[in-house]
C-alpha cells in the first residue's frame, strides 16, 4: 500500500491542476503577467512579501517603515482589478490546499490528538 500512496498523491496533483480553482488561478496569473505594469506591480508586492516572511522566519524585527511600505503596496495592488482578482483566486486555492492538508493529516491527529485539545 505504501507505494500506492504516491500514486494517489500524483492523482491528487492532476485533480488539483484540473480543478476550477486552479484553472481560474492560472488564467488570472497569465492575465497579470501579460500586462507589463501589472506584472511589475505584482512582482514588487511578492518581493516585499517574501522579504518580510524571511525576516519573520529568521526572528528578525520588521521595522515600522517596512510595515508601512508593505501596507501601501497591498493597498496599491488591491486597487488593480486583475491583481485583486488574482489575489482572491490565490486565497480560494489556499483554502482548498488547507482543506486537503486537514484530510491528509487526519490519521496523525487521530493517533496523537489535536495540539491544544489534550
Amino acid at each position: 500500500m505504501s507505494g500506492n500512496m504516491y500514486d494517489v498523491a500524483y492523482d491528487m496533483e492532476k485533480e488539483i491542476r484540473s480543478s476550477a480553482e486552479y484553472t481560474q488561478l492560472k488564467s488570472l496569473y497569465d492575465e497579470v503577467n501579460a500586462d507589463p505594469s501589472a506584472r511589475s506591480m505584482f512582482e514588487n508586492f511578492r518581493n516585499i512579501q517574501m522579504t518580510l516572511q524571511q525576516k519573520q522566519m529568521m526572528g528578525e524585527e520588521i521595522s515600522p517603515e517596512e510595515v508601512e511600505q508593505a501596507q501601501k503596496t497591498v493597498a496599491l495592488v488591491q486597487q488593480h482589478p486583475s491583481i485583486s482578482r488574482l489575489m482572491e483566486a490565490e486565497q480560494r486555492m489556499s483554502m482548498v490546499i488547507a482543506d486537503l492538508n486537514k484530510i491528509i493529516m487526519k490519521p496523525l491527529e487521530d493517533l496523537y490528538g489535536v495540539p491544544g485539545q489534550q
